[in-house]
């Protein structure tokens, strides 16, 4: 997918109509406690020009962590007071983890929230990364980063429905493989809700 083409299709896609999503999507008869505390986050869905064209930017989360220990992600996490909002927070956060100067990222907009299943309620910001990139892994955080081509994470056939058992009960979720990284979960959802809005 060439720069113009993505820088096309991500516009349309943030003008397309959108609901939230949540970890729960796909479990029927899940019942969320009422009075639940989400706690805001935003995370960077960070597009650059690679090798494949548009490339999506992704993590590897360090094996030493206590939550979603090796887990794929995208650069990102909670919202700290002394962030202005959701896209402070994931351009804060992008910087810490994988050393990208915020004054790099061309935001285009914001994807529809999505709640997780550790009570988060995640802002998805798209934005395009000015000139070229090297990334810099925060060690205690991150153990790689790597890139997806966009035209593989905007193909809804790319993306399949999996299960596990998680507290007892069957929890089912979007997968979207790419070579030797195995993308799922959260992650995976907002991806496949950008993918459909792109195909659209």
């Amino acid at each position: 997918m060439t720069l113009d083409d993505a820088i096309a299709a991500l516009g349309a896609a943030l003008a397309a109509p959108a609901q939230a999503s949540s970890d729960f999507d796909l479990n029927a008869g899940v019942v969320l406690p009422p009075g639940r505390v989400l706690r805001p986050a935003g995370v960077l869905i960070a597009v650059q020009h690679g090798a494949a064209g548009a490339e999506v930017v992704l993590t590897k989360r360090s094996s030493r962590l206590k939550h979603h220990p090796g887990q794929i992600a995208f650069p990102g996490g909670k919202q700290d007071d002394t962030d202005a909002d959701a896209i402070n927070a994931a351009l804060r956060e992008a910087h810490e983890e994988i050393g990208l100067p915020p004054s790099q990222v061309e935001v285009l907009g914001t994807l529809p929230p999505h709640e997780t299943v550790t009570s988060f309620t995640i802002t998805p910001v798209l934005g395009w990364i000015r000139d070229s990139f090297h990334p810099v892994p925060e060690a205690g955080e991150v153990d790689e980063v790597f890139s997806v081509p966009l035209a593989h994470l905007a193909d809804p056939s790319r993306y399949s429905v999996q299960s596990r058992r998680w507290r007892g009960q069957q929890r089912h979720y979007y997968t979207v493989p790419f070579g030797p990284y195995y993308i799922w979960g959260a992650t995976a959802r907002i991806l496949r809700g950008l993918a459909g809005r792109m195909a659209s």
